[in-house]
């Protein structure tokens, strides 16, 4: 699979193609509407570029909040169009509207006007079509697994499950391999690794042999491919790059020590806390009237406080107390045991219910967010009872702590809202991506991806 890693974070190139295709257009669009009209004075000209750039950006917005820039080949055609129409509501009066600020001498204003909204309705008709069209055999990126156990059977399920755009040539199997788990059919045979990958055009060779002791890793013919130009991934990063998670039953700590990432310096701190801050503001200021409305609905339903405190594990295992909507009745934990709260649980409130949909209850976290108990991105945090418990039964769990918890993460936009430990497991494997490879870039995809999760109710528990 071919991919790009963007500020630590691995983007697909089929992603950043339509990124860049959508972007073109919009800027195009409008940009020939000025060079066919009258006018082509050079305030013209510059104000509608700027505009034109600024309409793209906007569109590249609204289109990862709406899930848009993310593999939709499990995603249903009716789905889509929902995404698509509702992106619409937005994005096309926005369109107008941006360039309704041109001056009124402009003569062809109102043309430019029309062909921006065109192209904004053009970008999401592509992008309806985008999701579901199929792909092109001569684009797949052609990908070899070395090794035929179990470990390389779950390498092709990945790929046949998580990218249309791979097309898995077979598997070579590893000297001295003891067990075979893939078909007899799917082996490819021949003298050497080297000369079967350039035979069959291969652009990537992912490592899936886990015993690589006694002579089961073909070293001589890794490098050789390597040097011909042909992509060497091992299974752990196959798995970060292809899922966006480390996958904990193929992580090792060598791995983790020794690769890339982790980045907890001064000056990434410096940037996600002078982001947390201003971000945390914005959105006490925007979300004000919300939070209002809800503090009524909570008194006028159920007895008992407006605010939930409950201590949760912060940054190096320290703890502090979370501050959130009470979504719960009063006595929902009276017997003093902890629980973790399920889909249909019958301690929520019918106002708790609204609000746990749409994530308004998480909003006063914000104010751990300008307290500094929180980020704004990060692992969910997590009480102290399951924090023990889990860090006995999950290997790495503890990891997750090197940096502070957030109100979203990388885990909550991935994955459902988990109730048990395999739940927590999974989820772990994303936000181990997340402390590895976090940076500003990422923390802003995270924020707009919530948004779709909040737009959909996806994860709500």
């Amino acid at each position: 699979m071919f991919v790009i890693r963007v500020f630590n974070h691995y983007i697909h190139r089929r992603i950043l193609m339509q990124v860049l295709f959508d972007f073109g257009l919009i800027v195009t669009a409008v940009m020939g509407a000025v060079f066919f009209g009258r006018q082509h004075s050079q305030f013209l000209l510059s104000a509608t570029a700027t505009l034109s750039f600024s309409l793209a950006i906007c569109i590249f917005l609204i289109n990862i909040a709406s899930g848009f820039y993310r593999q939709a080949h499990n995603r249903s055609f009716t789905e889509t169009l929902a995404r698509a129409g509702l992106a619409a509501l937005i994005a096309l009066p926005l369109a107008y509207g941006i360039f309704s600020t041109l001056p009124e001498s402009v003569e062809n204003s109102s043309a430019l006007s029309l062909s921006a909204v065109i192209a904004v309705a053009a970008v999401l008709l592509h992008r309806v079509y985008a999701a579901h069209a199929g792909v092109k055999a001569g684009t797949r990126t052609r990908i070899l697994v070395l090794g035929s156990g179990p470990a390389a059977k779950l390498v092709g399920e990945t790929l046949r499950a998580s990218d249309p755009t791979a097309e898995i040539v077979g598997y070579f199997s590893a000297p001295n391999e003891q067990q075979v788990a893939v078909a007899p059919s799917q082996i490819v045979a021949g003298q050497s690794l080297a000369q079967t990958a350039l035979k069959a055009g291969v652009s990537e060779i992912v490592v899936a042999v886990t015993e690589r002791r006694g002579g089961n890793m073909p070293l001589r013919d890794l490098l050789d491919c390597k040097i011909q130009g042909i992509r060497v991934s091992d299974i752990s990063t196959h798995f970060e790059k292809t899922l966006g998670k480390l996958r904990l039953d193929y992580v090792n700590a060598g791995w983790l020590i020794f690769g890339d990432g982790f980045d907890q310096g001064f000056f990434r701190t410096a940037v996600k806390r002078l982001f947390d801050i201003v971000s945390a503001t914005v959105l006490l200021l925007v979300s004000a009237p919300v939070m209002l409305v809800t503090m009524v609905l909570i008194k006028l339903e159920s007895p008992g406080p407006v605010f939930y405190r409950q201590q949760r594990v912060g940054l190096n295992g320290v703890p502090f107390d979370v501050v959130k909507f009470r979504s719960m009745r009063n006595d929902a934990e009276k017997d003093g045991k902890p629980r973790w709260a399920t889909a249909a649980d019958d301690r929520v409130t019918s106002v708790g219910r609204v609000i746990r949909k749409v994530r308004i209850d998480e909003l006063p976290q914000l104010f751990n967010v300008l307290k500094g108990e929180m980020s704004i991105v990060g692992p969910r945090p997590e009480r102290p009872f399951f924090v023990d418990k889990l860090t006995q039964e999950i290997p790495y769990y503890a990891v997750r702590h090197s940096i502070k918890p957030g109100v979203t993460g990388w885990a909550q936009v991935r994955y459902h809202y988990g109730a048990t430990v395999e739940d927590s497991q999974e989820k772990l494997q994303y936000d181990l991506y997340y402390v590895k490879n976090h940076t500003l870039f990422l923390d802003l995809l995270i924020l707009f991806e919530t948004v779709a999760v909040v737009l959909t109710g996806k994860g709500a528990r």
